[in-house]
């Protein structure tokens, strides 16, 4: 036997169980599209699927009720009533996400950091952090990533607008993360790893430090990867790039290929924000099968898109093509915004799955929150994926092994026509019906 979830425009399914006949048959001149599913054909172990605890969604969250905080965190957190998010991200001081520039040192130039303390973040960041942890029932895998240095280790002298770190500062500036990671877990908030720098090839308006191929070389190891292990972190994960898909290759190559750094890094990060380029995942993985890769961060851009169909389809399209293409964890951006996408310090709003109405306290669920939530309610951490392949071109499909023994497969229409699923090879089920512009999830029983 198996279950089935749906998630489809026009209708009211969000991530709805439904009995396997409760469509067949409902959709004029549905087609076939076949599923095959090979259970001897496996390939990478997952991670976890998550989003972001930036300045952003804390503040926002505070703002909350005490009924509405209890939702959100069981919407996320949650194993059986939410989406079982198993991954997650943090900024390392500010971020564009933040009221503000802020660093852990009050903004003065102290390069021997003995003024350094978390406590700009103990005010909300970290109270909702420890929330989730309690609600997902201990803590999760935490990936911390700085968007700038503080201003004086910079040659521009401020945060924003890009710059470079000054090379007297990169050894200062590698105890920093060990600084980080020691004051995070004295609040019992483990780090998972560090990546080392959002974006290094963009000069933003908001905090931002740009890295050359052969800086963040280097940086890593001569500076960061021998801080890690001096200051009693050489199991801590060190990400690289953290940036776009369309150069992951050549900035992977450029530290891969140098033996003395590469042994420091566990695998490359990317984002979503300048094409899809999945196929330099897959070539990346090809040349260097011994790394990981990590989705860090993705969210629609410009607004809120509040209700935008093609929202939750965007995540379902980047999510299947990347664990296609050998990513082992997901990370959406802002777990929670306001009604404009914010709050923003220099007005770069975007969208959450979840935004709260300020003035009336309601949450207002995206249709991404849906999306997401067909992969991370199901695949869980140390699944392996499965080869299934799909027979139609706007039909995606991905499958997981499940340490339960499970196997869940999620299904993604993109077309304008509903299918009938002809299942074969190993997925086990009856044939269902998947409508037009639609996510679903089989999982065996």
């Amino acid at each position: 036997m198996a279950k089935y979830y749906l998630t489809a425009q026009n209708t009211d399914f969000r991530l709805s169980q439904i009995a396997p006949d409760a469509l067949s048959g409902k959709a004029a001149n549905a087609q076939s599209v076949r599923l095959c599913l090979h259970r001897d054909k496996s390939f990478q172990t997952h991670l976890g699927i998550g989003g972001a605890f930036t300045d952003a969604a804390a503040i926002n969250f505070e703002k909350l009720s005490s009924e509405k905080q209890e939702e959100v965190l069981r919407a996320y957190f949650d194993k059986h009533e939410g989406n079982a998010y198993s991954f997650c991200r943090t900024n390392i001081h500010s971020c564009d996400f933040s009221l503000g520039n802020y660093d852990y040192l009050g903004r003065k130039e102290d390069p021997e950091l003995n003024g350094f303390s978390i406590a700009p973040d103990q005010t909300t960041r970290i109270p909702f952090i420890k929330r989730a942890f309690a609600t997902a029932g201990g803590p999760i895998p935490l990936l911390a990533s700085p968007w700038s240095p503080p201003a004086f280790m910079k040659d521009t002298r401020q945060m924003n607008k890009g710059g470079k770190l000054l090379p007297e500062y990169r050894s200062a500036w590698a105890r920093y993360f060990c600084k980080f990671i020691e004051a995070y877990e004295a609040e019992g908030i483990p780090i998972w790893g560090v990546s080392v720098q959002n974006e290094p090839e963009a000069t933003q308006t908001w905090d931002s430090c740009r890295y050359s191929p052969d800086e963040e070389r280097d940086f890593v190891r001569d500076h960061l990867g021998p801080a890690l292990n001096k200051g009693g972190f050489p199991n801590k994960n060190i990400v690289i790039w953290d940036h776009n898909r369309d150069h992951l290759f050549e900035r992977a190559k450029a530290v891969y290929d140098d033996p003395e750094a590469a042994k420091y890094v566990w695998g490359a990060g990317f984002h979503w924000y300048d094409g899809d380029h999945f196929e330099n995942l897959q070539l990346t993985h090809d040349v260097w099968p011994e790394k990981q890769l990590l989705f860090t961060e993705g969210c629609q851009e410009g607004g809120t898109h509040d209700q935008s169909w093609a929202l939750g389809e965007r995540y379902g399209r980047s999510m299947i093509n990347d664990f296609n293409r050998w990513t082992t964890g997901w990370l959406d951006w802002n777990l929670l915004l306001d009604e404009t996408g914010g709050p923003n310090h220099v007005n770069n709003l975007c969208s959450a799955p979840i935004l709260v109405d300020t003035q009336s306290g309601e949450l207002k669920y995206q249709n991404s929150y849906y999306y997401i939530g067909h992969f991370s309610r199901f695949i869980t951490p140390g699944s392996r994926r499965l080869a299934i392949s799909s027979s139609r071109d706007g039909v995606l499909t991905t499958a997981y092994l499940r340490p339960d023994g499970k196997v869940a497969t999620v299904v993604l229409n993109l077309d304008d026509t509903a299918y009938t699923c002809d299942l074969k090879g190993d997925l086990k089920g009856t044939n269902v019906e998947i409508p037009a512009h639609a996510i679903l999830t089989i999982l065996e029983d």
